[in-house]
């Protein structure tokens, strides 16, 4: 009769330090950190019994190298690997054994459940979890719990039965393969390992919180076969955690197994406060606090600096929340330039007025006043600083400023996000940023203003507060907008948003704001206010000219902004009384580059002119209201 190897075999196999067999096989291996590069194959690195062919994206265990790399059978593989023959009878598929079958199912669970819940004191939903799981079930003939083993397929492999009456029977069901015992195979890289399934039960009851992430499996005994077979098919676990009973023989078959496990797990054993963690569960007295008797680290892989690491797949999406859309983001930094005297602060003054009082700039969206915190190097707080305050409508109940008489505030201090979150803050003013980037930072040196921008940066993002800085430009002529900044560029890279403000030669009292950078939104429209006269702060409209050309003293002219084309363009395609569906008006106003967030603005600024309908096709469309 021809033989094959045997689960427990194949688990030894598998369990196979692949540095040592290449040695024996005379091959060259190079150490590189913690793993070993084959030189045959330099993609190939191998640590401990696993292997990674990095250039074509797989590895595994021994069997499945000997096989990629020796071409060999895989009772070929085992052999090479262990140097045995087969023991076990060749089977024609791999399921169950013939010779076992599940005993027959009772048509209701209600004895089971009374043991467990009442004797064993486990609680009813966690054991209804298992049972509708198929791997606890009350047994027909005896009304047994019958608690089932599964192989990596689902295909019940194993089973054990306990006595819920007064005769206490335990025995495997005949045919059982003692290489799979009762289990959960969770994701991470933790796995428990208990005696019983009955303790198994009761440490998760003890353990609850997420208890589904872990693996945990009973080996129906001390026996390493179940446990060497869960570990060649679940390559994610690195922790072992032995959970055996607290007596000499659980202490001893720790110690067995621990030798067992090949290197590269963490094996720690840990003893629960009683014989057993059902015996913690049953015992009144036990302190739930101290079930954990002792910990004992038995082994210890090789240290290796982990990489902190996200997965976008854990990541949650988020969207970004506009200050002033699509010009000032919640949530991360702005810088607004220019070259002093030309507006920046004001604006900035009225910027703080519209988020404390309501004082709305164009197109932005009602919000309900919020703390704002505007700090100042250069002007005095009590004579510049709080009339323009007066003067531009701000509530002064909301705006705030940290307190830096005794020690000097900087862009790095701890007090800048603790005064954000103490005070709800949802914006912060920095006027100039110069003056608070700190005596021992380089402004033009990229590597000393990259971390500390970055900090600000998560700041912002941590708190979903709006941080606008407010910067001076240099004296260089004929360069770009963007390299006009005082200090690195790595400055400009680090906001999501770049501001420019500056005079028109011309006529000193229009000051335009243009959008030079923006990388969550397409840029916003240039705006031009006015400063300066009689009539002091006001919004003139559009404007166009480019930072370029305004900082090399050009004049550019006012245009409609696209709100008001906008507003224009339904107007015209609603004249005479008639009537269009949202979607031809969308596309109309696309071809004049118009966008339909843009126009959705309009439509809702028009909302009393507007009367809306549904169509002959169902669609939504609008008229002007007679």
């Amino acid at each position: 009769m021809k033989m094959q190897y045997t689960e427990e075999q194949i688990a030894r196999a598998n369990h196979t330090d692949l540095v040592s067999f290449l040695n024996a096989q005379g091959e060259q291996l190079v150490k590189s950190g913690r793993e070993y590069r084959w030189k045959k194959h330099d993609s190939v690195t191998i640590s401990g019994n696993r292997w990674y062919r990095h250039s074509q994206s797989k590895g595994g265990y021994p069997v499945d190298f000997v096989m990629e790399f020796y071409y060999a059978t895989f009772p070929e593989a085992v052999k090479m690997l262990i140097g045995e023959e087969g023991e076990g009878r060749q089977k024609s598929c791999p399921a169950s054994s013939q010779d076992f079958r599940l005993p027959e199912k009772n048509e209701d669970n209600e004895m089971i459940v009374k043991y467990l819940t009442e004797s064993r004191e486990l609680e009813k939903n966690l054991v209804m979890e298992w049972i509708a799981r198929g791997d606890i079930y009350e047994e027909k003939k005896h009304h047994n719990v019958v608690f089932v083993g599964r192989d990596a397929d689902g295909i019940p492999r194993y089973a054990h039965c306990r006595g819920v009456g007064e005769i206490k029977y335990r025995g495997d069901v005949a045919g059982s393969d003692k290489s799979y015992g009762f289990s959960h195979r969770g994701t991470d890289n933790q796995l428990f390992v208990f005696e019983a399934a009955i303790d198994l039960l009761s440490f998760i009851q003890l353990f609850p919180k997420d208890w589904k992430k872990r693996s945990y499996l009973s080996l129906g005994g001390v026996s390493s076969m179940a446990l060497m077979v869960f570990l060649s098919e679940r390559p994610q676990i690195t922790s072992v955690f032995l959970c055996l009973d607290n007596d000499q023989a659980g202490n001893e078959a720790c110690e067995k197994l621990a030798g067992e496990i090949s290197e590269g797990y963490s094996v720690i054993r840990l003893k629960p406060s009683r014989k057993d963690w059902n015996e913690i569960l049953c015992d009144k007295n036990a302190n739930r606090k101290k079930v954990i008797t002792e910990t004992i680290t038995i082994k210890v892989p090789e240290a290796e600096e982990l990489v902190p690491m996200l997965c976008y797949e854990d990541i949650e999406q988020t969207s970004v929340d506009w200050l002033w859309f699509p010009y000032i983001p919640f949530g991360k930094l702005t810088i607004i330039q220019g070259n002093p005297g030309e507006g920046k602060t004001y604006f900035a003054m009225m910027l703080t007025a519209a988020c404390t009082n309501r004082k709305l700039f164009p197109n932005m969206e009602d919000i309900e006043p919020f703390n704002v915190i505007y700090q100042t190097a250069e002007d005095g707080m009590g004579d510049t600083i709080k009339p323009r305050l007066v003067e531009a409508g701000a509530d002064l109940s909301r705006v705030m400023v940290i307190d830096d008489t005794e020690e000097a505030l900087t862009l790095s201090d701890d007090r800048i996000e603790k005064a954000v979150r103490q005070n709800q803050v949802r914006l912060v003013i920095i006027d100039p940023v110069q003056a608070f980037i700190g005596a021992d930072v380089d402004m033009n040196r990229a590597n000393e203003v990259r971390p500390v921008f970055r900090k600000l940066g998560m700041i912002a993002e941590k708190t979903e507060c709006a941080i606008v800085l407010i910067g001076h430009l240099n004296k260089s002529s004929g360069t770009q907008s963007t390299y006009r900044g005082l200090g690195s560029i790595d400055i400009m890279a680090a906001v999501r948003s770049l501001i420019f403000i500056g005079k028109v030669r011309k006529d000193p009292t229009t000051r335009v704001l243009i959008h030079e950078k923006s990388s969550l939104a397409p840029p916003g429209e240039t705006m031009a206010f006015k400063l300066g006269d009689e009539e002091g702060f006001r919004w003139v409209g559009a404007y166009e000219i480019s930072a370029d050309e305004l900082l090399d003293g050009k004049e550019g002219k006012a245009t409609e902004t696209k709100l008001e084309r906008g507003a224009k363009l339904i107007r015209e395609l609603l004249a005479d009384k008639k009537e269009i569906s949202i979607r031809e008006l969308d596309e109309k106003a696309k071809e004049q580059g118009i966008s339909g967030r843009t126009m959705r603005d309009v439509r809702s600024r028009m909302k009393n002119e507007l009367e809306y309908r549904v169509n002959e096709k169902q669609e939504n469309s609008i008229r002007l209201k007679e």
